[in-house]
């Protein structure tokens, strides 16, 4: 048959086509007859549709051709129109940095385009020394609150206090929905109960896998390893493109709770084409591999041993949920109790154990207040303070201020952390007085007990490699960091001109052809102080160094209204600038100064107050600087009768 039908000429194709069809459901003969008699003009698809009997068969034969017929219009129309027509541009893309860039810590990214804009993360940092009395640093959310009809939503990569610390600061002025893991949800959920704004707050729970679509914005999360399970990396599909943030991430083969990195997806991804590449460049300047937590866990149990019959303390980072199962282990499998001791710990450990991401087993877990019922070589706390924070539990215990454990000779002290940059200074502090006390202390230089939850050079070139990135930008670091990040990716293959070093506050806006900074936006500091949020400023920070530097002078003046005339003072008082009693003769002649000065706006007729105050403070601070090379704040007070 197949040999026939290649040696019929092409003319008789219809008759075939006719007969085709009526064997296959009509049989009827007369519409064979019909079809053979039409003109030779009528051959082809119209002759099919001729022989094509009236039975039900053949009635849904030519509906199948008719609908088959149609598309095939349609097709051709589209065809016809995209070719007298111009494909249009996509829409740019626009990244901004609120947070995370040029720094450690207060991470948050803006996502905007066609008109919609999505947040990744919302975090905070420490202060610095110098920023006296400031408990936390937070985004400056002006610009997000500019735009509030425009954002969809914010994605938390996971439950780190440098992704979500200020998320409860934002979600008071901004009802945005919030998506992340349930580990990290259930992390912001204690905070938000804390601000007591829990109950009006949209948060979803994903899983890795899911895709969430938000405006013009479509995320896939997928999974990675860091120092705290249920960490995602985002696949942002944007109208110009995919755009892969990693967040917080490295590669460990095997991590404690048996979930490896999703390289797979990364990889099918990078097949696929991503526009833009957003990594983590915190050990960016570390070469080789960063170690398995595991390795931690094989440490620890060397070390509990070494410690003899003495006391266990173990200080490490209240979120990392691997750290302190490891520690739980091989405590109980030394038979000895474990206590927590600060407030940040139990709470991880508390929504930890009740969502499932830390097994504690009945009876190893006893309170601080109980620790005194037991022998040191049967007890181990876990505290907080691997960073040397003056209100950590581990700090209060150096400087004898905890209220249950008082350091001595039989204590076997373990920091399981490194030093966040510029926390050295705080954290050798802690150490020397835990060594003064009598302590052995183990920190990461001495033994390996602490491993990075960040990617080092080789990790972050695996990266590169799977995604393909046409573009790179490199996030979460110094610039030291971001820097040599950059130099990897130029090793990778990526041109000079697809990597962008930017900074907060920094817009860039990529499309298909470029990557570039386009404009800037609001992004700088916000002081949380006790319960004050943004009330203190530089102007304010300034003062305090000031007055911790050289203290102050106070001048106390009391006017008449009506004459002008001093009717008490002025009195000079000081604080934190000299010894009173051996500056006697500096406090007098301060005094007189004052008398002058007051005499002389007397004589002008000067009754403005506030004039009075600089005048007072100008010839105060030229003798003052003059005399000690200081320079208090001078502060006059004038009351009026």
């Amino acid at each position: 048959m197949a040999n026939q039908n290649k040696e019929m000429p092409r003319k008789s194709a219809p008759k075939n086509g006719a007969k085709t069809r009526t064997a296959g459901g009509a049989g009827n003969g007369k519409s064979v007859s019909k079809t053979n008699t039409q003109p030779k003009k009528q051959s082809g698809k119209k002759a099919i549709m001729q022989g094509l009997s009236n039975s039900p068969e053949g009635m849904q034969q030519k509906k199948y051709y008719n609908a088959l017929k149609n598309t095939q219009k349609t097709a051709n129309k589209r065809q016809s129109v995209q070719k007298g027509k111009r494909k249009k541009p996509a829409a740019p893309l626009k990244i901004a940095f609120l947070g995370g860039l040029n720094e450690v810590g207060k991470n948050m990214t803006l996502y905007e385009c066609n008109g919609d804009m999505l947040l990744v993360d919302c975090g905070l940092a420490f202060p610095d020394p110098e920023m006296l009395g400031v408990d936390l640093v937070i985004p400056d959310f002006s610009y997000v609150l500019e735009n509030a009809d425009k954002i969809k939503g914010i994605l938390i990569t996971h439950g780190h206090e440098d992704h979500i610390g200020g998320l409860a600061f934002l979600l008071k002025s901004l009802n945005i929905p919030v998506y992340s893991t349930r580990l990290t949800i259930g992390l912001i959920e204690g905070k938000l109960r804390e601000h007591k704004i829990l109950d009006k707050c949209k948060l979803n729970v994903i899983k890795p896998g899911d895709k969430v679509k938000l405006g013009c914005f479509e995320t896939e999360f997928i999974h990675v390893n860091h120092s705290i399970p249920d960490a995602v990396a985002l696949a942002i599909n944007t109208p110009a493109g995919v755009v892969i943030q990693t967040g917080d991430f490295k590669i460990d083969t095997t991590p404690i709770d048996g979930g490896v990195i999703d390289l797979a997806r990364l990889a099918a991804l990078g097949e696929q084409g991503v526009l833009c590449l957003l990594s983590d460049s915190t050990n960016a300047v570390k070469p080789g591999f960063t170690e398995s937590e595991r390795k931690v866990g094989a440490t620890f149990d060397l070390q509990f041993r070494k410690a003899g019959n003495r006391r266990l303390i173990v200080a490490t980072f209240a979120s990392n949920i691997h750290r302190v199962q490891q520690i739980i282990d091989v405590a109980e499998s030394l038979g000895r109790k474990v206590a927590l001791s600060g407030r940040s710990l139990e709470n991880v450990v508390s929504i930890a154990a009740e969502l499932g991401y830390i097994r504690v087993p009945e009876g190893v877990l006893v309170g601080i207040d109980s620790i005194n019922r037991y022998p040191p070589e049967k007890l181990v706390v876990i505290t907080t303070g691997s960073q040397g924070e003056p209100m950590s539990a581990l700090y209060r215990m150096a400087f004898s201020e905890h209220r249950r454990v008082e350091i001595g000779p039989n204590d076997y002290v373990i920091i399981s952390a490194t030093p966040i940059p510029g926390n050295e200074k705080m954290v050798g502090k802690v150490v020397d007085e835990l060594l003064k006390q009598g302590a052995e202390v183990v920190h990461e230089k001495m033994y390996d007990v602490h491993v990075s939850g960040h990617a080092c050079q080789e990790e972050l070139k695996i990266m590169m490699s799977l995604v393909k990135p046409k573009y790179f930008l490199p996030v979460h670091g110094e610039q030291k960091h971001l820097q040599k990040h950059a130099a990897l990716a130029r090793t990778m293959g990526i041109p000079e001109g697809n990597i962008l070093l930017a900074d907060n506050g920094k817009e860039v806006e990529i499309t298909n052809d470029r990557i570039r900074i386009s404009g800037e936006v609001p992004a700088g500091m916000v002081f949380v102080d006790g319960s004050g949020v943004g009330d203190v400023g530089s102007v304010v920070l300034r003062d305090r160094k000031r007055l911790a530097e050289d203290g102050i002078i106070i001048i106390g003046v009391t006017i008449e209204k009506e004459t002008g005339t001093v009717v008490a003072g002025p009195d000079v008082v000081t604080r934190g600038f000299v010894y009173v009693r051996e500056s006697e003769q500096l406090m007098e002649e301060s005094r007189r100064l004052c008398e002058s000065v007051l005499s002389d706006c007397m004589y002008e007729h000067v009754r403005d107050f506030g004039t009075i105050r600089n005048r007072l403070r100008d010839e105060i601070s030229h003798l003052t600087y003059n005399r000690t090379k200081r320079n208090p704040m001078v502060l006059p007070i004038i009351m009026e009768v």
